[in-house]
């Protein structure tokens, strides 16, 4: 069929009733072609071939690149999208910078402290005014707790406004993928947002359909429509139903469709708009964090109330006391102090910033996982990850390059033993079988020729079919021009259920002796796949001469000893089979028909280990994370590779039927020493993943296929891949792997214990700080002649800013380092605050607590100061503040390590962001003292005063190393082991094996000396 330029044809449609235009149909009359499905409508509108004329594209050509582009922007298609629009939904309103400053604001804690500032402020005010030996400064407490509650305030909201911006980038990663399609009569790879109405797209298992569309030819395509119609069985598509709902996915078969709509006009488009204002759910380390924050706020909130009720009783005893009762303005100025006091403990006391904590480690981890070429989708897969106990691998791609290459073969009976000797083999070979076989390779794929990154052409496909048709075009064979020659009649998918790719062409009575038929045949069957499956189903052999032969035995057994010399090379054997049939033979839609078939060859395909992968697999060995490698492969092959990944060593490797058939006690039994589980179907790979987290492992799962799906959502995180990877398989995943490679993995386990090691660090200074902050308060406020704390409410304030968002800040972005990798999986269940975490909150809370109370106490006869004496007074203040300051410092950098390891510099300098935060805060601290008399209350310190209290402030460190040198001998081993510990070691394993080889060994020699002794005798 030519390509149409200009088409021209009847209106379909009465044009009173609609918009003029260029196109036949507009975008509500193709919307009510889906929405609902209205097969009656199609037939009116002339079926297909007239949606293809009024849309103006040829199915077999499909649209002309070039079409309506803009001599300015030089961009295509404008007509066309002006008419249907673009595949682009709109960008969802971010929330704004203000709206972000607001909702921080809207803080239970912080209002009350606002209004209790304000009363403050206005009290001041009225005293300044009405009293006239007043210093003017009334004002300036309730202004200083306003203007600190307003810094906090932005610091949340510039924190979460970074957070948004991050998310965001990563969601448009996200969302972009490639599609197949034909333009100017050709197949080519395009984004997804460049897809237009009137497109013609092609569909193949894997595929998560972008736009709605019609269905114009295939074989089996089927589609699961669950997502966008709630049906749970999967259609298939033709004359009774052609259309194509965008959000659906492809299970089966391969299409050629009609795009009719897209973006926001499409029914996947028009759901996703109305579901714009849904939520993120939060993680479950969010989860348990916010049930911490919530016993800590209100054990803070108590002592708060308690504090409160001491101060008032206190209060008004002092005055019934004292020789003149206080008058009411001067009741409401104490008890407003009071209240003031009270609400900023419990500012302090309520841990806002473990949640945020968490936000801002996903959001700097997920970022970071970006680089190293890990998509985060599902955000709680980051913190799951590192717990994880058991990864089970594919091969193809992960643990191998994904180069495929032929390197030997035995096809048509000739042998070639490497790459070079490919062309010395075309010599050897009956032109007619050197037809047949290529023709079967060129065929009997789906792979085609289109430009990379580069621009340079290059084939696109499975890996598989790649290495073939690489191998075809090494003898100048055009792919396209062998395609033409002939007229596919079904094509049977590749599908991992039952490893085969199967085409069946008509062949015409006369032609090229590729083409040629008898009298009594028209159809060829090409088959490829597993070798040993398509071995079975073979029946004869072709010889060098071209000729058929029966297989027997010996025959047979050299074509398996073939297959077994290639699979212990590490390569993946591929089996080429075909058989001549009449048309008269009836093709079933879902078996294809793989029997009495002529046995072509075997090839050998090389698909080298990535590199750095034997060094991951120790990694993940060393970090007590257990690898599995589950593939497609036979056995042997499986065996090769797996022992030379250091994945197998010597443990149990088993074919997916094998282990399918066995009882589930003999499973579970053998699942610790299972290594290789090879020829394994999606189902296998769902079994054993089911087993694994029945036994309480915390599993990660690699998968690209469609079929792979259920396996990747069953498991606790699973891993798609991003470059071979379907469709089905990503929206299925929690992470996507950019690279498809196993080493990313790795980076994956990294990042998601420095997450939880992150969490667990904040959370150990928060707790050490609320408890010293708060008991400091309450002691000196209770103490006091004034009732007033020795820290105050906007001293407090700046502590609850250092304790809060810049410790979260500073601790939440940790780095991970190799050093996360030494030690084993911490268990799913373990506490979030262990035995050695509660020693160190506990002892530096005790320590914090005894250097301020010696200080208030002492201080002063220390320090040579008058306390009656405002100047010293104030002096006395700052200096408790300030020591109180440079605790939290030093105690931040003591907080770098959860365990008992004393040095707590290890990688300092490496955490960039820790050591901006500390500078930031120490040179703070120095201005609030030096110069922030006014609002904090502080007052200048001598050098001899600032080295005194940084001293002491430093001796958290020590106190630090002394806390974990105390000994765990009496602590129950339960209570101090959190970690998850692999049932079978791998040295067990090694000595079983060479046990096992002994007593086999020992067998056979008695059984030899026994047969020998009774051939002595006779």
């Amino acid at each position: 069929m030519p390509p149409r330029e200009s088409l021209e044809t009847e209106p379909l449609i009465n044009e009173e009733t609609r918009d003029s235009g260029p196109f036949a149909f507009n975008v509500e009359e193709l919307q009510k072609l889906v929405d609902p499905k209205n097969l009656d409508l199609l037939r009116t509108y002339g079926g297909p071939e007239k949606i293809l004329d009024g849309l103006r594209v040829d199915c077999n050509y499909g649209l002309k690149s070039d079409e309506g582009r803009d001599p300015i922007s030089n961009a295509p298609f404008q007509e066309r999208q002006k008419h249907f629009g673009k595949n682009i939904l709109p960008k969802a309103n971010q929330q704004s910078f203000f709206y972000l400053v607001w909702d921080a604001y809207c803080d239970r804690t912080l209002i009350l402290l606002s209004v209790a500032a304000l009363i403050s402020l206005a009290l001041g005010i009225s005293e300044d005014l009405s009293n006239k030996d007043s210093n003017g400064l009334g004002w300036l407490e309730g202004t200083a707790i306003l203007v600190a509650v307003v810094v906090v305030i932005f610091t949340n909201a510039i924190n979460n406004y970074q957070k948004e911006r991050q998310f965001r980038k990563l969601n448009d990663k996200k969302d972009d993928r490639n599609v197949k399609l034909i333009r100017d009569g050709n197949e080519q790879q395009i984004s997804v947002y460049e897809i237009n109405v009137g497109d013609i797209m092609l569909l193949e298992p894997g595929d998560i359909v972008a736009v709605d569309g019609i269905y114009l030819s295939g074989h089996n395509l089927t589609c699961d429509e669950s997502s966008a119609t709630g049906e749970s069985d999967a259609i298939r598509k033709g004359d009774n139903d052609p259309f194509i709902l965008s959000g659906s996915k492809i299970t089966e078969g391969v299409g050629r469709i009609v795009v009719i709509a897209v973006g926001v006009n499409s029914y996947f488009g028009k759901t996703m708009m109305a579901l714009r204002h849904g939520g993120s759910d939060e993680t479950p380390l969010q989860i348990k964090l916010d049930i911490v924050a919530e016993q800590i706020a209100k054990l803070g909130v108590s002592v708060a109330l308690l504090m409160l009720i001491t101060l008032v009783v206190k209060y008004f005893v002092n005055a019934a006391l004292s020789d003149n009762f206080p008058g009411l303005e001067e009741i409401a100025v104490a008890m407003v102090s009071i209240i003031v006091q009270i609400i900023t403990i419990i500012v302090v006391a309520v841990p806002e910033g473990l949640p945020m904590a968490v936000t801002l480690s996903l959001a700097y981890a997920t970022t970071r996982m970006l680089k190293d070429n890990n998509l985060v989708r599902v955000l709680s897969a980051c913190e799951t990850m590192g717990n994880a106990t058991a990864v089970c691998s594919d091969k193809t791609g992960t643990l191998t390059q994904n180069k495929m290459t032929v390197v030997t073969g035995f096809l048509s009976q000739e042998t070639f033993e490497d790459y070079n000797d490919i062309p010395q083999w075309k010599n050897r070979v009956n032109q007619d079988a050197y037809d047949i076989i290529t023709q079967g390779i060129v065929v009997n794929s789906s792979a085609f020729e289109d430009k990379d990154e580069k621009g340079q052409l290059s084939f696109v496909g499975s890996k598989t079919e790649v290495a073939l048709l690489t191998f075809c075009k090494e003898f100048g064979i055009d792919y396209r021009e062998l395609r033409s020659q002939v007229k596919q009649i079904k094509v049977y998918p590749f599908a991992s259920s039952r490893k085969t790719m199967t085409t069946i062409i008509k062949l015409p009575s006369v032609g090229t002796s590729q083409s040629k038929a008898s009298e009594h045949v028209g159809c060829r069957i090409y088959v490829k796949g597993a070798s040993e499956i398509v071995l079975k189903s073979c029946t004869s052999y072709m010889n060098a001469e071209g000729k058929t032969q029966k297989f027997d035995d010996k025959s047979k057994l050299k074509f398996e000893q073939i297959i077994s010399e290639y699979a212990n090379k590490a390569l993946r054997t591929i089996c080429l089979a075909y058989r001549d049939t009449s048309t008269s033979e009836h093709f079933d839609d879902d078996n294809a028909p793989i029997k009495d078939l002529i046995c072509l060859g075997i090839v050998g395909i090389q698909d080298p280990l990535r590199p750095g992968v034997i060094e991951s697999v120790e990694k993940f060995r060393k970090a007590g994370v257990t690898v599995r490698m589950i593939t497609g492969d036979n056995l042997e092959t499986a065996k090769a590779i797996a022992e030379n990944a250091g994945i197998y060593t010597k443990g149990v490797a088993i074919t997916g039927p094998d282990f399918r058939v066995l009882p589930k006690e003999k499973q579970i039994e053998m699942l610790p020493r299972l290594q290789v589980l090879a020829r394994s179907s999606p189902t296998d790979k769902t079994i054993v993943v089911s087993l694994l987290k029945e036994s309480g492992e915390v599993v990660a799962v690699t998968g690209d296929g469609t079929n792979d799906g259920p396996a990747l959502k069953m498991a606790d995180v699973g891993f798609s891949m991003g470059i071979a990877g379907t469709e089905v398989a990503k929206e299925a995943s929690s992470i996507i792997l950019m690279d498809d490679n196993f080493n990313s993995i790795v980076n994956a386990l990294r990042w998601g214990r420095a997450v939880n090691d992150s969490v667990r660090k904040f959370l150990q200074f928060q707790l050490t700080v609320n408890i010293a902050a708060v008991v400091i308060s309450f002691i000196s406020a209770v103490t006091s002649d004034d009732n007033e704390s020795i820290l105050t409410a906007v001293q407090l304030l700046w502590i609850n800013l250092i304790m809060d968002t810049l410790a979260a800040l500073a601790l939440a972005t940790e780095p991970p380092t190799d050093e996360l990798l030494s030690r084993l999986p911490t268990l799913k269940d373990a506490s979030l605050i262990n035995y050695r975490m509660w020693k160190m909150i506990i002892g530096q809370a005790i320590f914090q607590i005894a250097v301020n109370l010696t200080l208030l106490h002492l201080g002063p006869a220390v320090f040579h100061l008058h306390i009656d004496h405002p100047h010293d007074k104030a002096v006395f203040r700052s200096l408790v503040f300030n020591t109180f300051v440079f605790l939290q410092v030093f105690n931040e950098i003591n907080c770098r390590r959860i365990d008992d390891h004393l040095n707590v510099f290890y990688d300092f300098f490496h955490n960039h962001i820790f050591i901006i935060i500390q500078v930031i805060v120490i040179t703070a601290q120095i201005l609030i003292i030096e110069y922030g008399s006014v609002a904090f209350g502080t007052t200048r310190l001598t050098w001899y005063q600032w080295l005194v209290t940084i001293l002491i402030g430093s001796l958290s460190i020590p106190i630090g190393v002394i806390i974990r040198l105390i000994p765990n001998s009496c602590i129950p081993e339960h209570i101090l082991d959190e970690h998850y510990r692999p049932k079978v070691s791998k040295e067990k394993m090694l000595w079983e094996h060479a046990t096992h080889d002994i007593i086999t060994r020992t067998a056979a020699l008695k059984v030899f000396k026994a047969v020998r002794r009774d051939t002595k005798k006779v």
